[in-house]
């Protein structure tokens, strides 16, 4: 069995010894226990489903999960957007699961709020968990029908302006969790 799949909340999975290929592997068994062969994954009664777009669903996901965006410049100096793996993420994979289940109570915020999503050129309404101890996010989007939630994303606050955004975000909270 590999040693990853006995890691638990707050520990953090290891992957330094690994290459490449190894990590995404292990990755991929945290993923698939956790997430994409589990029927009963949800949040607060409600189903937790995976983006939908271009590409498989759960694929999708996994990388959302795992890897970040970031913006790289071609030969001739033009930006375009780039995911990378993402060791902060990586390593807290198995902590969605446990999040969504709601297992830990103290330092924990749960909000909704309305923003601008860029791509969508429209506000939607976001919830989120936010591990304020570990500093680590969980985005949910919930479905038009109000049954189910889409799963984003989650990450560490690694970044300067993490914190920052989501105090933002939170004076922002709409009165009722969507």
């Amino acid at each position: 069995m590999p040693f990853n799949v006995l890691k638990t909340y707050p520990q953090l999975l290891e992957f330094g010894h690994l290459n490449e290929h190894q990590r995404n592997q292990s990755l991929q068994g945290i993923f698939k226990r956790d997430i994409e062969e589990n029927p009963d994954l949800n949040f607060r009664a409600k189903t937790i489903r995976p983006i939908k777009g271009e590409e498989p669903a759960m694929v999708i996901l996994f990388r959302h999960l795992t890897t970040e965006k970031i913006e790289v410049a071609d030969e001739n100096g033009k930006k375009y957007p780039k995911r990378i793996f993402e060791m902060d993420r990586s390593q807290r994979l198995h902590w969605v699961k446990y999040h969504l289940e709601e297992r830990k109570k103290e330092n924990i915020e749960i909000f909704s709020v309305e923003e601008r999503d860029q791509k969508k050129r429209k506000d939607i309404i976001r919830t989120y968990i936010y591990d304020i101890e570990q500093k680590y996010i969980i985005v949910l989007d919930p479905q038009r029908t109000q049954r189910d939630y889409y799963l984003v994303t989650a990450y560490f606050l690694n970044k300067e302006y993490g914190e920052k955004k989501i105090k933002k975000l939170m004076k922002r909270r709409l009165p009722v969790l969507h």
